[in-house]
């Protein structure tokens, strides 16, 4: 068979250059091409724009969760200063809650144990029972869950701010009944996943797993979409 040396070259050009191109596509056409998280909430058209490719495009004004002022297991006082520029996984809970309740927890806990070193993620839970989780109440149960303050904060207070906050910030439910003199709640056992705006990003079902392994990969999303809006001076 004769040698054909240009059949060669050919070859060994072919091989020594796949491994670029792939590297090319990862890098351009790869970068930042995740589908980024819903905003949930009302939202309205705003009078301002901004330039994408020459285009002037309307700005947005979504549905922001207002400030409030409620305390901690260790009986701080909170605001949303506390949590400037993190990324807040929050869920509606009362220590004399049910098995469901329990469940939520036990899960935020695996969650907060997850993030524990990662400073952009915080944790808080929402107590709907104000009147009887009072900040001491609130420190024992916060040992028998493990949530550490100023990571995983129990959040208590005045009972109009905190339905308010429910309502009108977060857009969930929660009704009181009272059965036998004993107070019972029905409410949103839900996991709600919050942007450095404080804006809600997802709602995800607290006792089904498949949403919780969709809010773990969701999480890392919006990490990944802080982190570039901080590089991009967003």
């Amino acid at each position: 068979m004769k040698y054909n040396p240009i059949k060669k070259i050919l070859i060994l050009v072919t091989i020594l250059a796949v491994p670029g191109f792939l590297y090319y596509l990862l890098q351009e056409k790869g970068k930042n091409r995740y589908k980024p998280l819903a905003i949930y909430g009302p939202k309205k058209v705003a009078p301002t724009f901004h330039t994408v490719r020459g285009k002037q495009i309307p700005d947005t004004v979504y549905h922001v969760i207002e400030d409030f002022k409620l305390v901690n297991q260790k009986a701080d006082t909170l605001t949303w200063d506390n949590y400037k520029g993190k990324i807040v996984l929050l869920n509606l809970f009362y220590t004399n809650g049910a098995s469901g309740v329990e469940f939520a927890n036990k899960a935020m806990a695996t969650f907060a144990s997850v993030y524990e070193k990662n400073t952009m993620v915080h944790f808080i839970g929402l107590s709907i029972d104000s009147q009887y989780d009072t900040p001491t109440v609130l420190s024992e149960y916060a040992k028998r869950i493990s949530a550490n303050p100023g990571k995983w904060d129990l959040l208590t207070g005045d009972s109009a701010q905190v339905n308010n906050l429910i309502k009108n910030g977060l857009l969930l439910d929660a009704l009181k009944v009272v059965e036998s003199g004993k107070a019972k709640f029905t409410f949103s056992n839900m996991f709600v996943l919050l942007d450095s705006q404080h804006r809600v990003r997802g709602y995800y079902e607290a006792t089904n797993q498949e949403a919780l392994s969709k809010l773990d990969d969701e999480i890392k999303v919006l990490v990944a979409e802080e982190l570039r809006n901080m590089r991009d001076g967003r």
